[in-house]
């Protein structure tokens, strides 16, 4: 049977675009989203087997190199969903260019630098720059496909995300090993190079107004959601660093007040960064709070496993990149099919297979901890094929359940909540695991004997957090398009 998607789509009409568009090259579009996704992507898992070299050749302290992870996941977060909200005003193309261009600059000074402190700045400007692909990607895939379609398109960014996971620690320790730490950043930038000429010809534009203008954005509501997102971060980064210390507790508060802030002023102002329309409870909170729960789970597994064989198995760091293989494999060969099923089944579905799905993996993997290196391997792979069935079709609920005029901030919104989540089950979990370490107490699992008691407990907590998203998965959409 022929493919009946066409190689050519028109721009998705709303009455308020008066912004005219050639027909979009779906077939390009989607191939520069796939590398422009990849890298960003490969430019933040490369860095786990760089900070060593980095390290050494700055000679700077634990904390400093702490940062290298930490100045990128910070300025990634804060910028995400303000990158939505922007793209509405001045169209995809624009904003997602200047995010390639400043991702360009960030690789080359973190590449260049003499000193540990201009590195962070290189780091901080490669978070600020990414952000903008992973949120804009899916806003040009909604803008440009109708619903029906589009999961297909959201498989591809999946793809990217599995193949930026999957090639950045081999890929980077092969560079490194052959010309130094400082050329797989070198390579980002030699890589997205082309994007900057090759994207404002294929992405779609999307604006609403053929007279753009800074007046149109509520400036203020969006330093307040972003300063929320950035100190809740930071708050949980630095809890699961020092403990509950004043750093830590007082950007919690900080966050906290921010986020009433923002709440206030969405109200109160006549355009608000955020319409309040959107946060009522529906179809987009929905959706939005499956993507947190599902990534507090995903991330805070697949940071686990690598923990559990390396202390518990006794791998090295070859073997320990080895197990998690498999898992970002399946992620970079599934997240395309699963999109397109969900175009077919609907994401209540699927989401709730991979979310299922998942918790048999977590369920298994706390069983088995500390045994066998294989059987872990296997599991990987299962969860890697959960987050590839629960990506796509959530990304698909959000561009059905947002208006076309506030597809950016929406999905912006969805993309940084997504992120936050898997921040938030990083620190949750390590505290977690540090806690049952430090009690020297057996295993709550009553299956599970032998060594890694910890992290089959941690194992255990994810398990609860998948049931409730399990559960809350059945009031996400049936269709994103109407029966016919």
């Amino acid at each position: 049977m022929s493919d009946p998607r066409p190689t050519t789509v028109g721009p998705v009409e709303t009455p308020e675009q008066a912004v005219e568009e050639p027909p979009v090259r779906v077939g390009l579009l989607l191939g520069v989203l796939l590398v422009a996704v990849a890298v960003a992507v490969l430019a933040n898992s490369m860095v786990l087997v760089l900070v060593p070299e980095i390290g050494r050749d700055y000679t700077a302290s634990p904390g400093g190199l702490a940062w290298v992870v930490t100045a990128f996941s910070l300025s990634f977060a804060v910028a995400t969903p303000l990158y939505g909200r922007i793209a509405d005003v001045f169209g995809v193309r624009r904003v997602f260019a200047a995010g390639i261009a400043i991702f360009l600059v960030g690789s080359v000074v973190a590449g260049l630098a003499p000193t540990i402190g201009v590195h962070l700045v290189g780091r901080v400007l490669q978070g600020l720059g990414s952000a903008a692909v992973p949120a804009l990607g899916s806003v040009a895939v909604a803008r440009s496909l109708p619903p029906g379609r589009r999961g297909f398109g959201f498989g591809i960014v999946g793809t990217g995300v599995g193949a930026g996971q999957a090639l950045g620690p081999p890929l980077a320790g092969f560079v490194a090993e052959l010309a130094g730490w400082r050329w797989p950043f070198l390579g980002a930038a030699l890589l997205v190079a082309p994007l900057l000429v090759i994207a404002p010809r294929v992405l779609p534009d999307g604006r609403q107004s053929a007279d753009p203008s800074w007046r149109q954005i509520d400036l203020v509501g969006g330093v307040l959601l972003g300063g929320a997102v950035g100190l809740g971060l930071f708050a949980l980064t630095r809890a699961q660093q020092v403990g509950l210390a004043p750093s830590s507790w007082g950007a919690g508060l900080a966050a906290l007040a921010l986020a009433g802030g923002f709440a206030v002023r969405i109200r109160r102002t006549r355009r608000p960064f955020v319409p309040p329309s959107l946060l009522v409870p529906g179809p987009f909170l929905t959706a939005v709070a499956v993507g947190f729960l599902a990534m507090f789970c995903y991330l805070g597994t697949i940071l686990l496993v690598p923990l559990l064989v390396a202390t518990v198995n006794g791998l090295g760091v070859g073997h320990v990149g080895l197990v998690l293989l498999p898992g970002a494999v399946a992620v970079a060969a599934l997240s395309s099919p699963a999109g397109r099923l969900s175009d077919r089944l609907g994401p209540r579905r699927l989401v709730g297979i991979g979310l299922t799905l998942l918790l048999a993996a977590v369920a298994t993997l706390s069983t088995a901890a500390g045994g066998s290196a294989l059987l872990l391997s296997g599991v990987t792979f299962a969860v890697g094929l959960a987050l590839a069935s629960i990506t796509s079709p959530l990304i698909n609920a959000v561009a059905a359940a947002v208006p076309s005029e506030h597809a950016g901030v929406g999905l912006g919104i969805y993309q940084g909540a997504f992120f936050l989540g898997g921040g938030t089950g990083a620190a949750v979990l390590g505290t977690v695991l540090a806690a049952r370490t430090a009690s020297g107490a057996g295993s709550w699992n009553p299956l599970h004997d032998g060594a890694g008691a910890p992290f089959s407990d941690a194992l255990l907590v994810i398990a609860v957090v998948l049931v409730a998203a399990i559960a809350l998965s059945r009031r996400l959409p049936a269709r994103t398009r109407p029966s016919s």
